[in-house]
């Protein structure tokens, strides 16, 4: 039988019980768009969760330390331990050493320190961190009231909601107003002329550093915004910081910190040492090659590339558990299709006596049958994504009123690729392809002499 003449009957013959095929259709539609619902559901979450990781900073970065404060961080397990010595310092030359790595954009320390701030008379102390002006794009900042930093050197701060809370009943005010930094300021001590001639005989004992004084300071700090979350960017997160004022600044601010004391005692310099330092890449591609460099300066390095792979195969399984759900509507609308062609066989059984009793093979009332369910797996199919991609957006919406009535961001919950699309019409056809073979083989089957008595 010509694919013409198959065609023709095929929809002619649809179009005799448009009733039923209808509903038939409709049932494939149904199922698909739950199947397309629920995946574009699984979908949107894990494009949510990438950009949120990818936004903080968390994708592209490598955190470093000394190897003598790695502790397990930064070193896998078939890697031994730092023996003692061997740690080299993290000061400043090792951070411009880092700096002129291939594929870096910027290394910078995590300066975070508690301390008090006075507003109106009032003291509150406080965990403040330093936020670098890359972090601009970070995803705690969107939304927030106010704006970001100005420059890197400004005397400036964002606080975060529940501290502003602290200071003042209506938060939003707040922007605008200044508040007092109260910090201890770390002012080397010089080293007496007694120890300095000593160190120049060549007596090892002696050190040219006596350490350290602790002078209370103040600044003045104008408050331009106030975020509701913070910001994840930093060796380990900022930690509790409700904060946040420019790096630089922070930097300046020569802050005296618990590790002063331990690098006094180690004979180094606790000026130029950092305790740990953040470097970021151009893009997470390259976060295991500088990894590696860094490793083989002989510093501690970590990234969280395996904590995403982690949350990666978490979606994965979750798209999977989706999937199968939502194809249950759709395993049902198989039982419709199959119903409605071997109901279509008892009517039509003088038709398929008379094609055959003219000519045609078993295998061409085949084509006809599965012909018949193709199309009404390609029509659900269609109509299937698109009432899927209708669902998502009105899930999408739903959530978007709840969030702002929450004083939240909005975000996209559901996403429909096309590779969703295609994939989904062509399933749609295949279920009905499968559903129509025993039909179809029983049409086949029939004799068409039985088959012409038939009233």
């Amino acid at each position: 039988m010509k694919a013409g003449d198959l065609t023709e009957l095929a929809v002619r013959n649809l179009r005799e019980a448009v009733l039923r095929n209808s509903l038939t259709t409709l049932g494939v539609a149904v199922g698909v768009a739950s199947l397309v619902a629920m995946l574009s559901l699984g979908v949107g979450l894990q494009q949510l969760a990438d950009q949120r990781l990818e936004r903080s900073g968390l994708f592209n970065a490598v955190f470093v330390a000394p190897r003598s404060e790695m502790r397990g961080f930064g070193r896998r397990r078939e890697e031994p331990p730092p023996t003692p010595g061997e740690s080299k310092p993290l000061d400043q030359a090792a951070r411009e050493e880092i700096q002129k790595l291939p594929n870096v954009l910027e290394v910078y320390p995590q300066v975070r320190f508690m301390t008090e701030v006075r507003y109106e008379g009032n003291p509150f102390p406080v965990m403040v961190a330093g936020v670098p002006q890359s972090a601009s794009t970070d995803g705690a900042f969107d939304g927030m009231q106010g704006k970001f930093f100005s420059g890197p050197s400004s005397d400036e701060a964002i606080l975060q909601i529940e501290f502003a809370k602290d200071l003042s009943k209506t938060p939003s005010s707040l922007v605008g107003q200044d508040l007092v930094l109260r910090y201890p300021e770390r002012q080397p001590l010089p080293a007496p002329a007694e120890k300095e001639g000593a160190q120049a005989n060549g007596d090892s004992n002696s050190s040219p550093t006596a350490g350290f004084t602790v002078v209370l300071r103040e600044k003045k700090l104008r408050i331009v915004g106030i975020i509701s979350t913070e910001p994840m960017g930093g060796f380990g997160g900022m930690g509790r910081s409700r904060l946040f004022i420019p790096l630089d600044v922070a930097e300046t601010l020569r802050i005296a910190q618990a590790s002063d004391l331990r690098e006094i005692m180690r004979g180094e310099s606790a000026d130029t040492a950092y305790s740990n330092l953040t470097v970021r890449v151009t893009g997470p591609r390259q976060v295991e090659e500088v990894e590696a460099a860094i490793k083989k300066m002989g510093f501690a390095a970590f990234s969280l590339l395996d904590t995403t792979r982690n949350l990666r195969l978490f979606f994965t399984v979750f798209d999977l558990l989706l999937g199968i759900f939502g194809s249950l509507a759709l395993a049902v609308a198989t039982l419709g299709i199959i119903n409605t062609l071997v109901m279509a066989i008892l009517e039509r059984r003088r038709e398929i006596g008379i094609l055959k009793a003219l000519g045609a093979a078993d295998r061409d009332v085949q084509q006809l049958f599965f012909a018949e369910a193709g199309v009404m797996g390609l029509a659900g199919g269609v109509l299937g994504v698109a009432m899927g991609w209708l669902i998502g957006r009105a899930l999408t919406f739903g959530t978007d009123i709840y969030l702002r009535r929450q004083q939240l961001p909005e975000v996209n919950i559901s996403s429909v690729p096309w590779w969703l699309v295609l994939g989904a019409i062509a399933f749609a056809v295949i279920v009905s392809l499968v559903a129509g073979i025993y039909p179809a083989s029983r049409a086949a089957r029939l004799n068409p002499v039985e088959a012409l008595r038939y009233e």
